[in-house]
């Protein structure tokens, strides 16, 4: 029961009760034999008004009673009568919710734009001759065993928003890799990276790659540190970077990778502008999909400025399963296959909480790059991890399901989204979109 309607029925009851007081006063003092008092209802009148006083004292009476009743029993009584107003209606009254500020949960969700720059460990500090030689090793094809790929080949920073657009990566060879490549931009702010999340840092992660002989296949850490200290041009860069004296080895080499991937930070998306107080950054669609990203659960998963359980700002959550198995959405796209970090023969897998900064510039989408469109990646999303129908029938948001133990029906409510509510959602994930990739990809042929 809420404050509002306690508040009613306090003031009802005194009500009452004030007027059960009158009727016994005026029916002692009025009403009862009184000799040969003159009274100013002698007659049939005292008898009309003391009947007239307390049927009203029980007619309302009554209907507290009824309100009382409906309160105490919503799921029984009133939700089955009402539409969900906040996603039946379409109109841009929904752009008016409270979208910020106070305490996490429905209606105070709060917000943020992400930070201009991405922390650095203390144990690798930046300088601007170790971003510059980190952009230098990220695009190397050097790193690669027959100098045929490097960073940038599965992390195109322009052309491809920090991937390579393709279902799974290419390695040597013409090799095909198993998942597809996640984007490097606001990658420094992850505390878990690749899908599986199995590094806990972009220096971790930047010795993967290279050593993988589906990706880059160079066979040892000791043959990547020669090959690119053979070069004395790389021998001076790691000199500037790291002090004179430093030498090339591994561990700074995967250390300048992540320096300059820290400056790969995209806060310049129409949804940052409008956290920040540009009321006119979102259109009203945007501001219905941005309501209803916050009141159907996907910040449950997908918070803070990153837009990801695991990030290293906001709420702490890096991994959520993929609950496949409840989707034809998500079987349909054979996303059952791989269990990420689960094991072999669970049901379903585990995966690291990605990001949905750019989302809408780095389609395919999943782990194996099988979703080509980002309106059915929500579907997938929505049927599989909010156990949602995707419907324009809102009647179905109550199911019957017969409990056995109980020997009765229950009625479960499920989440209802239509195809408009899918297209809102759409428009704001698009509206995470840093400016300057989205113009970079517009003029790309």
């Amino acid at each position: 029961m809420n404050a509002d309607l306690s508040q009613i029925l306090t003031t009802g009851a005194m009500v009452v009760l004030f007027a059960i007081s009158a009727l016994v006063l005026l029916v002692r003092m009025d009403l009862a034999p009184a000799g040969d008092r003159p009274s100013p209802l002698d007659g049939g009148g005292r008898w009309f008004l003391g009947a007239a006083l307390g049927i009203g004292v029980i007619a309302f009476s009554i209907k507290l009673a009824i309100i009382l009743t409906l309160s105490s029993f919503p799921d029984q009584t009133i939700a089955p009568l009402l539409a969900d107003p906040a996603l039946a209606q379409r109109d841009d009254s929904l752009a008016e919710m409270p979208l910020q500020s106070g305490p996490s949960g429905p209606g105070h969700y709060p917000w943020r734009s992400l930070p201009a720059v991405a922390p650095s460990p203390p144990d690798n500090p930046t300088n601007p001759a170790k971003i510059a030689l980190g952009e230098r090793l990220f695009h190397d094809t050097a790193l690669s065993r027959d100098h045929t790929v490097s960073c940038a080949t599965c992390h195109d920073l322009l052309e491809g928003a920090g991937t390579d657009r393709r279902p799974t990566s290419k390695g040597i060879n013409g090799t095909i890799g198993g998942r597809n490549a996640p984007t490097v931009w606001n990658a420094a702010f992850q505390s878990r990276l690749f899908w599986d999340g199995r590094a806990g840092s972009l220096e971790e992660q930047a010795m993967g790659p290279p050593l993988n002989p589906d990706e880059m296949g160079m066979p040892s850490a000791t043959a990547i540190e020669a090959r690119i200290g053979a070069d004395s041009s790389y021998r001076q860069a790691f000199a500037q970077a790291f002090g004179d004296g430093a030498s090339v080895t591994m561990r700074r080499i995967t250390q300048a990778i992540a320096a300059f991937e820290r400056t790969l930070v995209t806060n310049d998306s129409p949804y940052d502008r409008f956290v920040a107080g540009d009321d006119h950054a979102l259109d009203p669609a945007q501001k219905r999909g941005m309501w209803l990203f916050q009141s159907v659960g996907c910040v449950m998963c997908h918070s803070g400025p990153n837009f990801s359980g695991a990030a290293l700002v906001g709420p702490q959550n890096p991994y959520a399963p993929l609950m496949a198995s409840r989707s034809a959405f998500a079987q349909r796209h054979g996303l059952s296959s791989d269990k990420g970090k689960a094991h072999a023969k669970a049901v379903d897998g585990i995966w690291r909480i990605p990001s949905l900064r750019n989302v809408a510039l780095t389609a395919p989408y999943f782990h194996n790059g099988s979703v080509t469109e980002l309106e059915e990646a929500i579907r997938v999303m929505a049927t599989s991890q909010l156990n949602a129908t995707i419907s324009e029938d809102r009647r179905q948001s109550r199911t019957p399901a017969w409990s056995a133990e109980n020997s009765r029906f229950d009625v479960i409510d499920r989440l209802v989204l239509s195809e408009d509510d899918i297209r809102d959602l759409a428009a704001f994930l698009r509206s995470l979109s840093s400016d300057r990739l989205a113009r970079r990809l517009t003029r790309a042929p």
